[in-house]
């Protein structure tokens, strides 16, 4: 702050300065003039200048270091209170465009929640008339167009969830209840809506659940496996998904192993960023970049990481890290 201090006064230090060496030069020719009473007159000048400085720079830059420490751009508690005038026409400047920030985040935000309300509203009206396709599928004779009409009817279903979920997400805070959450049970009623899918395109499963139990919220650590089991069947053909829970270093963990296209290591860091698909499979237009993006959103809250291990043309495996249960008390607690 003393060298921009420093700077803005530059133009007046710089006058005085000339006014003085002025004073000097006139000293020095006019012989008339004696230039030691000059040189001393000049020296207490630029000594009273140098003072005055010193003073004036605590109340000068008082306003712009509170204003540059000011950490909450639309909230006005933290800003300084002006003295000079030209720190007031500052100061009612920002005022005034907080104040209309503020009013365009207030409507923007009202928008916005009215825009999800809207769209959570219609999902569920879909749903109903989803639900009434799918028993009329079930009551079609033809096994060919009922498996073909089923698995359509599944990916609709998938999208119209996830984008669910995706509205869902930003409060999920407000919406978590954290219990023992039986594993066998969540994991085979996800295997059975997504049966058609695996039958159609033959994927197995292979369940080796040592432990039955985690502490988490049933409804979004479901959602979790879900992405998880739709990314291992979406790029696996004929082959087997397999799903191992086991404890190590006293917490629980959750394998998805599938044996299908892998990931291209260097796509490993990125492949849970929003929108991210592939920069080997461009052709690919099935993939949307965002179930893996929505289930690091969702573990996060859930105290869940994430371990991926993969390797192009063998397969990939996601791994769930359930937290302890002393850290969920820590959490709530807080």
């Amino acid at each position: 702050m003393i060298k921009k201090y420093l700077m803005e006064r530059m133009s007046w230090i710089l006058l005085v300065v000339c006014q003085q060496l002025l004073i000097l030069l006139i000293a020095y020719v006019d012989t008339a003039i004696p230039l030691m009473p000059v040189l001393y007159i000049v020296f207490l000048s630029m000594m009273v200048f140098l003072f005055f400085l010193i003073i004036r720079y605590p109340k000068e830059t008082k306003f712009y270091r509170t204003l540059e420490e000011w950490e909450s751009p639309l909230e006005l508690t933290g800003m300084g209170e002006p003295e000079s005038p030209f720190e007031q026409i500052v100061e009612q400047k920002i005022s005034k465009q907080t104040e209309r920030l503020q009013q365009i985040i207030s409507q923007n935000q009202l928008t916005l929640e009215h825009e999800k309300d809207e769209l959570l509203s219609w999902i569920h009206e879909v749903k109903t008339p989803l639900t009434a396709m799918h028993l009329m599928i079930e009551r079609l004779e033809d096994k060919a167009l009922k498996a073909q009409l089923t698995y359509e009817w599944l990916r609709i279903h998938l999208l119209l969830d996830q984008q669910l979920h995706q509205k869902r997400i930003s409060f999920i805070e407000n919406d978590l209840y954290v219990e023992q959450v039986d594993l066998k049970s969540l994991v085979y009623k996800e295997i059975k809506t997504l049966q058609s899918w695996c039958i159609q395109k033959g994927i197995g499963f292979d369940i080796q659940l040592k432990q039955m139990e985690v502490l988490s919220d049933a409804k979004w650590l479901a959602f979790i496996i879900r992405q998880l089991l739709t990314n291992a069947i979406k790029y696996s053909d004929a082959s087997d998904v397999i799903i191992h829970s086991y404890e190590q270093n006293d917490r629980i963990r959750l394998e998805v192993q599938d044996f299908g296209r892998g990931i291209d290591p260097k796509d490993i860091p990125r492949i849970f960023d929003k929108g991210f698909t592939s920069t080997t499979q461009h052709s690919d237009h099935t993939s949307t970049g965002m179930g893996l993006y929505l289930t690091k959103k969702a573990a996060k809250p859930l105290l869940i990481h994430i371990d991926v291990h993969s390797k192009p043309g063998a397969g990939t495996t996601f791994t769930l890290i359930f937290p302890k249960r002393n850290d969920f008390v820590s959490m709530m607690s807080m």
